[in-house]
């Protein structure tokens, strides 16, 4: 397979947008990206920083202070996974926390945090041969990618999915708290005002409430050989 496409994954919170995609690129050998971390990464950034009041509120400090956030991937030795570095920190851990999952959305609707992050996204994939996944990949990032999927599933199933998956990092949450923030998500994902979350009119929907990961990946493979052979 000579030809080299570029993979636009967009959909909900917790639909395992990122797991598809990592498996399709390394089945593919082709770059993944990972748009969710970069927005967390940020995210992070200003916990760290004292940016977000208790309320929620973004303090206006962040637009200054965006020159000095370097978000890397790296790939790592022992998972060969890539893992994302926040100026030069491995943090992989701290940006799936539910601390930073209750501000991302927010963090994501700043305009000048979505011109920055998208524009580093669009210089990553400007050669083809690559998987990124997201909220406005298909929409923003790249319309003109040669294939979008837009993914979805149940609310109770990707809560059940969340919770197992913070459970096993032993966060001590409910299944209730995990089911709202992924409610709250949702709204201010397809709410906001800046790139909100929708599905490009050329995207092929995949609902993955009843499909293993190897299904899924099978199906997206499939449409994969269909556009390159």
């Amino acid at each position: 397979m000579n030809r080299k496409i570029t993979i636009a994954i967009d959909g909900y919170s917790s639909t395992g947008k990122s797991t598809i995609a990592k498996a399709i690129a390394r089945r593919l050998r082709y770059i993944y990206v990972d748009t969710g971390a970069m927005y967390r990464a940020v995210t992070l950034f200003c916990i760290q920083n004292g940016l977000i009041d208790p309320s929620g509120q973004i303090s206006d400090r962040l637009k200054s202070m965006l020159p000095a956030i370097n978000i890397e991937f790296r790939r790592s030795n022992s998972t060969d996974t890539a893992e994302t570095f926040l100026n030069s920190v491995n943090v992989e851990k701290e940006i799936r926390s539910m601390e930073t999952s209750s501000h991302v959305s927010a963090v994501s609707a700043i305009p000048e945090v979505r011109k920055m992050l998208v524009g580093q996204q669009q210089l990553m994939g400007r050669h083809g041969g690559i998987v990124m996944d997201g909220r406005d990949i298909g929409t923003v990032v790249f319309p003109d990618a040669e294939l979008k999927i837009f993914m979805t599933a149940s609310p109770e199933i990707r809560a059940l999915r969340r919770f197992t998956e913070l459970q096993a990092r032993n966060e001590n949450v409910t299944l209730e708290e995990v089911r709202k923030n992924i409610e709250e998500r949702d709204f201010s994902d397809t709410h906001r005002d800046t790139s909100p979350l929708k599905q490009a009119e050329d995207a092929l929907v995949l609902d993955n409430s009843s499909m293993t990961p190897e299904e899924q990946l099978e199906w997206l493979y499939e449409k994969v050989m269909e556009i390159c052979e």
